[in-house]
């Protein structure tokens, strides 16, 4: 089982019908993307971040799914831009020591088959996490 999980913090000034259209968009996701065993998303309380969301997958063919999923692509065309901070992380119950490298290898493999996805995450002033870019070099 692995737990997908998002924090957002949004820019200031960004446009409040944006950003619900946003977070209904993170619904979306939950509700059409078959990989999907269980979301939530909703405010964060105590923290820095604003908005947060956990979308739950049987296992690393579910996480992939998810990812090149249409619903999680038009998510990441209207979150993105909104966003002042962003941070993913993943909790798993897989004993396999190599997880993260395999997280780490969708992940690339995402971004190698979406340019204008690249760009969008290189603009974010703060990213970090399991879907961070890699630094080059």
């Amino acid at each position: 089982m692995i737990f997908h999980g998002n924090r957002i913090k949004v820019r200031e000034g960004a446009d409040p019908v944006r950003v619900e259209e946003a977070m209904e968009s993170l619904h979306e996701q939950g509700r059409t993307i078959p990989a999907v065993r269980s979301y939530i998303v909703g405010r964060e309380s105590g923290t820095d971040f604003d908005w947060g969301a956990i979308f739950i997958f049987d296992d690393l063919e579910g996480y992939w799914e998810y990812l090149v999923h249409p619903a999680h692509a038009r998510t990441e065309r209207l979150g993105i831009p909104l966003m002042a901070k962003f941070e993913t992380y993943d909790i798993t119950d897989d004993d396999d020591p190599d997880f993260s490298a395999k997280v780490a290898e969708l992940q690339k493999r995402h971004y190698e088959t979406d340019p204008e996805l690249v760009e969008l995450m290189a603009d974010l002033p703060s990213h970090t996490g399991s879907s961070a870019l890699a630094e080059d070099g």
